[in-house]
């Protein structure tokens, strides 16, 4: 793949809401976790984790702790990804802690690339009461929930969201 497919591969992907009936396949769950097992983590220390939600009871609960975000119960399976702070703090003491948040954002991204590379549709949310993600799933005291990715087959939105010119983002040499 040139960088120009890579670039078109990036800017094809979107978040979606709304999803087909219909689960997931063992197989494309199981790539889209392959491809996570290959996301950079500091040290190597891998200090993320995931829980893999599929129930609609569970889904449910994870919706209601999502401030009542419709599409968390709809979506098929949702990928929570954690940071596990004993991992990385284990290496790197407090600041592994900042670690673990990086390592579980990465794997994140890894697998809603992933998703998109199969021809399923994500929608990464970060918004949610962590002590009822938490509660639901059981989560221990050192694991932090830091996303919820929704992952299904889904309606493409027909509008794409404007984004900011790079140019505003970008600093050269100083702020």
């Amino acid at each position: 793949m040139d960088f120009s497919e890579f670039l078109s591969f990036l800017e094809a992907r979107q978040s979606v809401r709304e999803y087909i009936d219909g689960d997931l396949r063992d197989d494309e769950v199981d790539a889209i976790l392959r491809a996570v097992s290959s996301a950079p983590s500091a040290g190597n220390r891998e200090a993320w984790d995931v829980v893999l939600v599929r129930s609609e009871d569970q889904r449910e609960a994870l919706a209601e702790a999502a401030f009542d975000q419709e599409h968390i119960s709809r979506a098929p399976m949702i990928f929570v990804v954690c940071a596990n702070y004993v991992r990385s703090m284990s290496r790197y003491g407090e600041r592994g802690i900042l670690y673990a948040l990086q390592d579980a954002t990465i794997a994140c991204t890894y697998m809603m690339l992933a998703a998109h590379a199969l021809r399923l549709h994500a929608c990464w949310t970060g918004a949610f009461d962590e002590d009822g993600v938490r509660e639901v799933l059981d989560i221990p005291a050192h694991v932090r929930p830091v996303a919820l990715l929704a992952v299904g087959r889904g309606v493409v939105p027909t509008a794409r969201t404007d984004r900011m010119p790079v140019g505003e983002h970008v600093h050269r040499e100083t702020w």
